[in-house]
């Protein structure tokens, strides 16, 4: 037993006598980072960074280790490292960050950019790589990936759509590109379709008024499409995609440099032309889609970091869906019904900073032109809309707790049309009378900043030649008890010129006749949002939770009648109030094991009320949801992606007697992918979309009598045709397979 116990002793002596140490300390963007985890792989030598971003890991035999640094959200760093003597082996590490939800820099709240921790402003950040998780051919499908966002298909026969906040429609949701306001009114449904995913930088998603600095259609909320500097993009990009129904999807992305000057181009190309009638009522299940997008973005090199981009897109696409016996000869005939839309878009967008000392002021400018040709059956809508858009702002810090945000926009949108929306008020004689709508204004923003407390407010005052003067004030507030646990109040105002032809699709299809019942006046909201963070960072994980109430009161709203008369919409403003009322919960959950949750869920009442009477808003459920659940075996580069949406019954557009239900039933549609990263920087991902394979029933009302030839025939319930009965997509289960390839400088 003694001679045990000397050699243990021996050995311990032995072994001290050749240990060495680590210590160090571990940044980010020159920070230090606490809860890293550091350890020598295969042995259990490790430690964890405290708050001033410090460790010590001691009495490590000699030798040569593999040191690695891991923590969720930031990139992992691995190194050899050589253990020969008994002084410590200093590391000082910068980590990259990734995907922190604490840190991300926004800039729609605010127009300028600020960590998301400390906007007044509750914003969401999507990223590219959340969307490939559930790769789509365009931004407007993977939107569905958002909790209270909520992709709608608002026609059976050509699958157009909208955005909807919170239960709040399209054409409440304003959709901007680098913040430029050029998707409005007629290019509400294209202006996330054709944008390669290679050129997206990130997507702000703003819930609630943000009328203030955007103006008008910014009532419900605000989706900010962030384009990539073409200096951090990759030198190359490739995304192809195909799935079983035969739809091909291609993303492009080339770097190049001039000089001074960084180019970015993107080309997206969209391929569907597969007649498919799953449901046997002689109508394609899936609209016909034919579509090329064109982006180059330029970024100029200046001194003093100045920002100086200038960006340009160009979108075609032809879409046609109806009875499947359809040709292009039968466009705008009575022999086979079709809807024939072909759409021709142009835009520019550029940024500049001017070159002065000591302040930060901005010139913002978008121009763009909007071409709609298209027939609905024997009804052809022929448009155009043209927008120029100027904004001086002027961005200054007064010192580093108080700034002032000041701008002076200007607006000009022409818009003409072959239906009523642009006739003449002269009943006996009427005439085309394009309209030309000009709207200047000035707003101003002041960020305050206490110890804990932050608070915005802000005030913009437009001019509307149709309407005259318009304010729209905003009040934010932001409580954080420490940076992990934060509370935003925020309210406003807004308001919303209406174009129901550009707007309201069921203006247009089927045979039912358009009813405006006066001069149709601006609507106005108030809106209220209490929203609550807290993060959670531990050694192997990461929780975040979201949490908000939101309450919007709506006077003069404008409704389409659809069921007083199976024949007619009949448009009004509201006689009476609306409110858009509820709750969201979001938990984004991260372990260093390599799994990944996003959840979320939203309770939501919206309803008008006039005379009394209570009326639901249509295509709105009382509960939606959605999952993403991700696993990567780090080893292998092999991760699955198990993701989907959840939805309540939703009231529908009934006619008179009809014998579909008024609601919705539950429904989910789910969808899985496997995707395989190689060193090379390729990646090979396949899946299934829509696995549980459901469509809705009855989508089209009278689709054997798509003109209303027979409607006396054994009709005894004076049923038209009407393509309006929609709230999920008629595509089913099928497969998909695609290749990535980036090539970094």
């Amino acid at each position: 037993m003694k001679l045990i116990l000397l050699l243990n002793l021996l050995f311990a002596l032995s072994v001290n006598g050749q240990t060495g140490s680590i210590k160090g300390k571990i940044t980010s963007d020159n920070k230090p980072v606490e809860f890293v985890n550091i350890g020598l792989t295969g042995t259990q030598y490790s430690s964890t960074t405290d708050n001033q971003g410090e460790f010590e890991i001691t009495q490590i035999p000699f030798g040569e280790y593999e040191f690695q640094i891991s923590l969720v959200g930031y990139q992992k760093v691995k190194k050899k490292v050589m253990i020969d003597k008994s002084l410590p082996v200093i590391i000082s590490q910068n980590i990259i960050s990734l995907d922190n939800r604490l840190n991300e820099v926004v800039v729609s709240g605010t127009m300028k950019e600020i960590s998301r921790s400390e906007s007044p402003i509750p914003i969401e950040i999507l990223t590219p790589k959340l969307f490939l998780k559930n790769p789509t051919p365009s931004l407007f499908e993977s939107m569905q990936m958002v909790n209270g966002v909520q992709p709608q298909l608002n026609c059976n026969v050509c699958n157009t759509g909208d955005i909807h906040i919170n239960g709040m429609e399209g054409p409440y949701t304003m959709i901007t590109i680098d913040g430029m306001p050029i998707v409005s009114a007629l290019s509400t449904v294209y202006g996330l379709s054709g944008i390669p995913n290679s050129l997206v930088n990130r997507i702000e998603v703003v819930k609630g008024p943000a009328s203030t600095l955007y103006g008008s259609e910014a009532v419900g909320g605000l989706i900010n499409v962030i384009t990539k500097n073409a200096k951090d993009a990759p030198k190359l990009s490739i995304d192809v995609m195909a799935t079983t129904d035969k739809e091909y999807n291609i993303d492009l992305g080339i770097k190049t440099k001039f000089k001074k000057a960084h180019s970015l181009l993107g080309v997206n190309y969209f391929n569907f032309q597969n007649v498919m009638d799953k449901n046997g009522d002689n109508f394609t299940d899936i609209t016909l889609q034919n579509r090329i997008s064109i982006f180059n973005k330029w970024n100029f090199d200046r001194t003093e970091n100045r920002i100086a981009s200038i960006a340009a897109r160009f979108v075609y696409e032809d879409r046609w869906g109806g009875e499947t016996q359809y040709e292009n000869k039968f466009r705008g005939t009575d022999s086979v019904y079709g809807e024939s839309i072909y759409t021709s878009r142009y835009e520019l967008i550029g940024v500049y900073q001017l070159p002065l000392k000591k302040e930060s002021m901005f010139l913002q400018y978008s121009l763009n032109n909007h071409n709609q040709n298209s027939y609905y059956g024997t009804t052809s809508y022929m448009a155009m809309q043209n927008i120029a858009f100027a904004q001086l702002y002027w961005n200054k810090t007064i010192n580093k707790n108080a700034d002032i945000l000041i701008g002076l926009p200007f607006r000009y949108t022409y818009y003409d049309d072959n239906t009523p929306g642009t006739q003449s008020t002269d009943s006996l004689n009427p005439t085309n009378k394009a309209q030309n709508t000009y709207l200047p204004g000035v707003f101003v923003q002041s960020n305050l900043k206490f110890k804990k407390l932050t608070t915005l407010a802000g005030l913009r005052y437009d001019y509307n030649t149709d309407h005259g003067m318009i304010f729209s004030p905003r009040l934010a507030f932001k409580y954080a008890l420490n940076e992990n646990n934060i509370f935003r109040l925020s309210s406003g105002n807004g308001y919303r010129i209406v174009n129901l032809f550009t707007e309201d699709h069921a203006a247009l299809t089927g045979a039912r006749e358009v009813i405006i019942k006066n001069n149709l006046e601006p609507e106005k909201s108030w809106n209220a949002n209490l929203n609550y963070q807290r993060f959670f960072i531990f050694t192997n994980a990461y929780i975040g939770i979201d949490a908000s109430l939101f309450y919007t009161y709506f006077t003069n709203k404008i409704i389409g009648d659809f069921t007083t008369d199976a024949t007619k919409i009949i448009f009004d403003n509201l006689d009476g109030y609306a409110i858009s009322k509820g709750a969201a919960l979001n938990l984004d959950i991260a372990f260093t094991n390599g799994f990944k949750a996003i959840i979320g869920g939203t309770y939501m009442n919206v309803y008008s009320i006039e005379k009394n009477v209570r009326t639901p808003q249509l295509h709105a459920p009382d509960f939606s949801g959605n999952f993403t659940l991700s696993y990567t075996f780090v080893k292998t580069g092999i991760s699955i992606d198990y993701t989907g949406t959840i939805k309540s019954p939703m009231h529908l557009p009934i006619v008179p007697n009809d014998y579909r239900l008024e609601q919705s039933p539950w429904f989910t549609i789910q969808n899985i992918q496997i995707s395989k990263k190689l060193k090379n920087g390729i990646e090979f991902y396949g899946g299934v979309k829509n696995i549980l394979n459901f469509t809705p029933s009855d989508p089209i009302l009278r689709p054997f009598d798509p003109f209303d030839k027979h409607i006396t025939e054994n009709n005894p319930n004076n049923y038209t045709f009407d393509p309006s009965y929609n709230y999920a997509p008629m595509q089913g289960r099928r497969f998909f397979i695609g290749i990535r390839y980036n090539l970094y400088n």
